[in-house]
């Protein structure tokens, strides 16, 4: 892990933030993989901060393990379908431990290559919980910090993407012994950049002009028709529209509040909408073909900004 008591005034200090999206992440791949193709080397090898929501903070964790984009995007063809693939809140959940089980299995946020920053959301009290692996991301009691409050990778990444009611909420023991029980990340802060950008100047102690942040979202798409029992079930339907409206809205009302307080941080957001009915989709999909379609629009999304990012980060000189 990259040693923050040395950070260098003239280094940028590059930061990769991820948005919630549930089975949108598909797009958030298609850029990152051409993200990493363009850099030849493993996205934990240049990025020294990596903050994700939901979504996107099993892909921020899995890139902090050291997984390539290309192993990621394999696990979520094989997974992504099966999990939200089922018909109730119970099962999902169910599946989703017994995948982040055998993916993390006791990894600890002290496995990480990277600081990192998991954004979940108690249900009691309406507050931020942030899992963090590093005291120097603590803001005040630093004498008593715990890597992701005790609790291992796989449990606070089940936290972080509990999107009740499509999930059930998730109960988590830190190493105090309280229980605290999670939802989704996304209902605070489902674009978790300024989360990100406020632990590596106010904790870590990194220069505004120093700072070079990249956040990837899932992109926005039309809302996809519905097939006689889903139309049937009305309840059922306003409730996934709810969750992406509120998810959206969280994304939008983050990053407006990032370009009012952060304005001199320089910040690369990607993240297209799309009108082509074809690209119709919410977090909940499950057909591998749309979801290729989303990684295609990924991938295309990052060439529109490829020169932009090779100068914006000039990662030439960073192998």
């Amino acid at each position: 892990m990259n040693d923050d008591n040395n950070l260098s005034m003239d280094k940028p200090y590059r930061v990769l933030t991820l948005d919630g999206g549930g089975s949108k992440g598909f797009y958030t791949l298609g850029v990152l993989n051409e993200l990493e193709s363009m850099l030849g080397s493993p996205l934990c090898k240049n990025f020294d901060l990596i903050f994700g929501t939901s979504t996107g903070s099993i892909i921020g964790i899995l890139i902090s393990l050291g997984y390539t984009t290309k192993q990621i995007h394999e696990l979520y063809k094989k997974h992504v379908p099966e999990v939200m693939g089922h018909r109730t809140a119970k099962n999902r959940s169910k599946a989703l431990k017994l995948l982040a089980d055998s993916i993390f299995a006791e990894k600890k946020f002290s496995d990480l290559q990277t600081r990192v920053g998991v954004v979940a959301t108690k249900w009691q009290g309406e507050k931020p919980m942030i899992f963090k692996g590093h005291s120097n991301q603590a803001h005040g009691r630093v004498a008593t910090f715990s890597p992701g409050f005790g609790v291992n990778l796989s449990n606070a990444v089940q936290a972080s993407c509990s999107a009740y009611p499509f999930f059930e909420r998730k109960t988590v023991v830190t190493n105090r012994g309280e229980h605290v029980e999670l939802f989704d990340g996304g209902y605070c802060a489902n674009n978790p950049t300024l989360f990100a950008i406020t632990d590596a100047v106010e904790a870590i102690g990194v220069s505004r002009q120093n700072l070079r942040v990249l956040n990837v979202g899932v992109g926005g798409y039309p809302v996809p028709k519905r097939r006689l029992l889903e139309k049937l079930a009305r309840n059922y339907l306003a409730s996934i529209e709810l969750i992406e409206k509120t998810l959206k809205v969280s994304s939008q009302s983050m990053d407006q509040l990032r370009t009012i307080i952060f304005d001199d941080v320089s910040t690369i957001r990607i993240s297209d909408d799309f009108v082509d009915p074809a690209m119709a989709t919410d977090l909940l999909e499950t057909d591998i073909i749309k979801l290729s379609l989303l990684y295609q629009a990924g991938s295309d999304s990052f060439g529109k900004r490829e020169r932009e990012l090779r100068d914006f980060f000039n990662f030439s000189t960073r192998k």
